[in-house]
């Protein structure tokens, strides 16, 4: 083609043919401009192409995390419910003393309210090597984008309360450390030293019940119980809502583009 084009010059060149030339050359340059400009459009097009496919590749690979962050956080939220519930209940025998039939609903009252520690560890694999490699640039959604961007902070307040938690177990469980309380009985009584531990029952075990005249195990329990409700309204439930609002904005995203 390029060879054509040579040659049609040199023939009207040597013919003096210069306005015929002139009009040749303009229209020789038309045509490699619109050639140039098509090459453009195709090279855009499959460009955008690739970005289109590797952002649904992404918002793909996110949704399964984030569906596998709310089960897992559905979860916690259940075994948190349950620590600070059973709590309640024995504030309960607390003021109702009478309530209390034996020492081994004690015990499993407070085998199942300290027993389990509260931990959010949400799937984040991918968003995190989207955010390190700078891909996030790819999700088109600016709304989305920027809920992405603020996740992380989300959680580290949502680990921060967390620890709180945690300190407050802590607490309830050193009053069962000393001499005074025997933790031998409550594992006795769930069956956790024969099943779990593999040890025989004890002959030498001593009650429990006394600790529920402590004020110090009363104060204690209280704030225990008022850490695991916060954590659970005022935490968990937003951060329900917020996995929620990214689900449905990727989802709204997936099937604008099928």
């Amino acid at each position: 083609m390029i060879s054509f084009f040579r040659k049609t010059r040199r023939w009207l060149l040597q013919r003096n043919k210069f306005s015929k030339y002139l009009l040749y050359a303009v229209g020789e340059v038309i045509l490699i401009v619109i050639g140039i400009l098509i090459a453009l459009g195709i090279n855009n097009w499959n460009q955008r192409k690739i970005i289109e496919e590797r952002e649904q590749f992404y918002l793909a690979g996110l949704q399964e995390e984030f569906r596998q962050s709310r089960i897992k956080l559905e979860n916690l939220i259940e075994v948190n419910r349950l620590n600070y519930e059973g709590g309640k209940k024995i504030v309960d025998f607390i003021d109702h003393p009478e309530k209390l039939s034996d020492e081994k609903l004690l015990s499993e009252l407070l085998f199942n309210s300290f027993s389990y520690e509260i931990d959010y560890n949400p799937n984040n694999s991918l968003l995190n090597e989207m955010i390190n490699s700078g891909s996030l640039k790819d999700i088109s959604n600016t709304e989305l984008r920027k809920k992405l961007t603020s996740w992380e902070s989300i959680i580290q307040s949502v680990h921060r309360q967390e620890a709180n938690l945690r300190e407050q177990r802590e607490i309830m469980l050193d009053i069962f450390r000393n001499e005074e309380r025997d933790i031998r009985t409550i594992l006795d009584d769930t069956g956790i030293a024969q099943e779990f531990m593999g040890l025989g029952s004890s002959t030498d075990l001593k009650s429990n019940l006394e600790v529920l005249e402590s004020q110090e195990f009363e104060n204690n329990l209280l704030i225990y119980i008022l850490t695991g409700i916060s954590t659970e309204k005022s935490h968990y439930e937003p951060l329900l809502e917020e996995i929620d609002d990214m689900m449905e904005l990727i989802e709204k995203e997936i099937e604008e583009s099928n």
